[in-house]
């Protein structure tokens, strides 16, 4: 099989208007052995790629605000795993702050490209996939990287949040970066910021490192998943091979805008031009936007349900039990039946998007032979959505954290797990539409049990949340004072047939894999609150 095209040629055959059967790839700059991760490359300087100008103009470095530039003693402190995670808890972290000015200055993308220059601008060495959405991101990223995986290719996948361990968010062919290359990693990227004389947010330095950690295991290309919006998000610094925008919806709408329009067009900041941007179809004025959005940057788009043939169906087999099966036909591909790896209607949608991208891959230089995509998307996992992570009795978490999210997880419980009663843990952050959460999860909870996250600080009052949903619901409703008291709690309240779901954010399903952790799941029974 012949060798993936770097990214600088495989972007200059991409722009070109010859067929995908007659384009030659340039020498690769960098030569990763296909399936051999772990083998360190060599690494030449990049030519200058499309989208690369921030590489020769002079950069203006612009430092968080009331913070200054990380001092000698606090990078010479960087030493092993828990130094690095100590570091990087004390940047500034956007994921966690109740109120943040979304703006040029704030969310500023010259911090990254001063960091990304000093360390050699790792992100230009590597092929990439760019995935924004509000909902969806994670499954199709996965979907994709499985897909890739299976035919062979060393797939870096870049995601956020994570739910247990930080590592989760950089991984090689689904395997962590370990604590020690985690700890060096860090500590590059901090140096780096140094140099360049700015102070990096916890988002842009792990940011970086996952484009080093890419670069140092000479993966064939990385998913990379947008933490926020899209337009300033801090991975927007990619020229990719495919850009992707999952769902739209409502979500961070005081800092992406309080319309669908207006949260179309920060996602869209991720297309770019010359590079094919994919999204499935849509609403009618959120389609306008975005097709607005890829002309005005002359981005071709690619709409799947419309310009690329989709279909798909609900069926019960039994081998797979309830399931979604998908079709999708292109000029390269006759991809037929297959059974979507994830529940829910939803992710037919997400699979889609997914069987679309490496469709696209296969004409510029990646070969994927369709009985392995095949095998490969069978294979995809995604914690901490739709998973069972107690048997007896049975409790389903699911990081649902938006009105959009929470009704597709109603609806999916409603289709794939046969129940009595339903008991729901939920905890959510108070910037969220805590409105329509609460009228979605009504939908399906029998009982609920509010409770917090302590994980962040933006977690919402579980006695405010009880207030609005009595407001709104005459169903029995309690609170909790910590996620463990609430699992003890839910679990002694229901039966052998009915069903636990912890929702509301990932926060909380992070919580409650934490807590499960020190318990034996083979000896089920009630969750005890207290681990003796």
């Amino acid at each position: 099989m012949s060798k993936v095209p770097s990214a600088s040629s495989a972007r200059t055959a991409a722009s070109s208007s010859k067929s995908a059967s007659t384009r030659t790839p340039k020498k690769a700059t960098q030569t990763p052995v296909k399936g051999k991760g772990k083998q360190v490359a060599e690494v030449k300087s990049a030519p200058p790629t499309r989208g690369s100008k921030a590489k020769t103009k002079p950069v203006e470095a612009v430092p968080v605000a009331a913070k200054s530039v990380t001092k000698a003693s606090a990078i010479s402190a960087i030493t092993n795993f828990s130094s690095a995670v100590r570091y990087l808890l004390e940047r500034t972290d956007f994921e966690r702050m109740r109120t943040v000015k979304y703006n040029e200055e704030t969310f500023t993308l010259a911090r990254m490209h001063a960091i990304l220059g000093k360390l050699g601008n790792p992100h230009q060495q590597i092929r990439t996939v760019h995935v924004a959405g509000t909902n969806g991101k994670g499954s199709t990223v996965a979907m994709i990287a499985s897909m890739l995986q299976a035919c062979g290719y060393t797939v870096g996948v870049y995601t956020s949040p994570h739910l247990m361990d930080i590592r989760e968010r950089i991984a090689v062919n689904g395997n962590l970066v370990d604590r020690n290359t985690f700890a060096e990693l860090t500590k590059q990227v901090a140096v780096a910021a140094s140099k360049a004389g700015v102070d990096p947010t916890f988002f842009e330095v792990l940011t970086a490192a996952a484009f080093k950690h890419f670069v140092d295991q000479a993966v064939d290309i990385a998913i990379i998943e947008v933490g926020l919006g899209g337009r300033l998000d801090s991975t927007n610094v990619i020229t990719p091979d495919a850009s992707v925008i999952t769902s739209i919806d409502f979500d961070h709408v005081k800092l992406l805008g309080a319309t669908l329009p207006e949260i179309a067009r920060e996602k869209a900041g991720i297309f770019k031009r010359g590079v094919p941007a994919f999204i499935f179809e849509s609403e009618a004025i959120v389609e306008k936007t975005l097709a607005e959005s890829a002309a005005a940057v002359g981005a071709p788009l690619r709409i799947v349900n419309k310009d690329i043939d989709f279909s798909s169906r609900f069926c019960v087999t039994d081998d797979l039990g309830p399931h979604a099966r998908v079709c999708l036909y292109s000029k390269t591909s006759r991809l037929e039946h297959l059974p979507v790896p994830l529940s829910g209607e939803h992710m037919a949608i997400n699979c889609g998007l997914a069987l679309a991208v490496v469709d696209h891959l296969r004409t510029v230089g990646f070969d994927c032979p369709e009985d392995k995509l095949t095998t490969g998307l069978a294979a995809t996992k995604v914690s901490g959505r739709m998973q069972l992570v107690w048997e007896r009795p049975r409790v389903v978490v699911d990081g649902a954290h938006n009105p959009a999210a929470v009704g597709a997880l109603m609806r999916c419980i409603g289709a794939h797990i046969p129940y009595d009663s339903m008991v729901c843990v939920f905890g959510c952050c108070a910037d969220k539409d805590i409105p329509g959460l609460l009228d979605k999860l009504n939908l399906g909870a029998d009982k609920v049990i509010f409770t917090k996250s302590p994980s962040t600080p933006r977690s919402a009052d579980p006695e405010d949340l009880q207030k609005m949903f009595n407001e709104r619901s005459g169903k029995m409703s309690m609170i909790a004072r910590s996620v463990p008291e609430a699992l003890e709690m839910a679990t002694r309240a229901v039966s052998r047939d009915d069903l636990v779901c912890v929702t509301g954010s990932f926060y909380l399903v992070g919580d409650t894999l934490k807590h499960l952790a020190q318990l034996d799941r083979n000896v089920g029974g009630k969750i005890p609150a207290v681990v003796k």
